[in-house]
């Protein structure tokens, strides 16, 4: 066992820090974003506000996958977790909580999250956000993370699936306006990710995981990442048909910071997460202009 792994008690601090652990797992800031485009989505569903009882009851099955799919895929990446600066301090890595324990959590929470949107919205819904988890856990985490330099390319579907939840538990079926917010997601994603993956480079070399960086190097990483700025810049403008002004006018403005950030870090590659904190922006940003305009206009 590496020396710089700390493995605690798991009972060290009472029942509170051991809540504390399995709140850590699901990991509420990645829920948090990926929450913030299944409500836009589901107004522009719904032309107009959803209702809160609706609203509510979809947030909250999305939250229950999503931390499902969270809590597997860190039972998944234990090994690697426990040699990454990044994640040695998660609490299945420090021993806080049992891989059996996690796992069983993390099925109750994915088992939940898709019973609980077919009972409060519709089968539809609760189908499409299990495939999301089973995706991000089985193809993403499974399958692709340890195979391929093209693994947060593919695995970004997942990321986009909230919102397809959104407009299927308003309406029941899919459409175009859920499919191009979904293309939002997914292009975004690998600029996002990879500009995570140059900060944490010498991590994930040690722990033999071929992120894109790792293999190709960074001055290719820094052009995919140009590339798939300007791509989901580009598809963000296919949204218009379905959107009013407040939307034209945040999908070009932010469009261009996110263009101008990715050209600005190939000269600066030290500043990865500056960029990565942009790209978080960007997402939250444009799918609030979506969520804006859906309401005033």
């Amino acid at each position: 066992m590496s020396e710089d792994v700390r493995v605690t008690d798991p009972r060290a601090g009472g029942g509170g820090a051991t809540l504390r652990a399995y709140v850590e797992l699901t990991k509420p800031r990645i829920i948090e974003l990926l929450l913030t485009t299944t409500l836009p989505a589901m107004i522009v569903a719904a032309e107009g506000w959803p209702g809160w009882g609706l609203a509510v009851a979809t947030l909250i099955g999305g939250t229950l996958s999503a931390a499902g799919a969270s809590v597997i895929n860190q039972v998944m990446d234990a090994d690697i977790d426990r040699i990454m600066r990044r994640t040695r301090g998660r609490p299945i890595p420090t021993g806080r909580v049992s891989p059996r324990n996690a796992l069983i959590f993390g099925i109750a929470l994915g088992t939940a999250g898709f019973l609980w949107l077919w009972a409060t919205t519709n089968l539809l819904a609760a189908a499409l956000s299990t495939a999301g988890l089973l995706f991000y856990v089985f193809v993403y985490t499974k399958l692709l993370k340890r195979l391929t330099t093209q693994n947060i390319v593919i695995g970004g579907a997942a990321g986009g699936v909230p919102v397809l939840v959104g407009w299927a538990a308003v309406t029941g079926a899919l459409a175009w306006p859920a499919l191009v917010m979904f293309a939002i997601v997914f292009f975004w994603t690998p600029p996002h990710f990879w500009a995570l993956a140059l900060r944490w480079e010498d991590d994930y070399r040690e722990a033999g995981v071929p992120m894109l960086p790792v293999v190709a190097g960074v001055p290719k990483t820094l052009n995919q990442i140009a590339v798939y700025s300007v791509i989901t810049a580009g598809v963000s403008l296919l949204l218009f048909p379905w959107a009013g002004w407040i939307y034209y006018v945040a999908a070009i403005g932010l469009g261009a910071v996110l263009i101008t950030g990715a050209f600005a870090l190939r000269l600066r590659p030290d500043q990865a997460m500056r960029y990565f904190t942009v790209t978080n922006i960007y997402l939250a940003g444009l799918f609030g202009a979506i969520a804006v305009d859906g309401l005033i206009l």
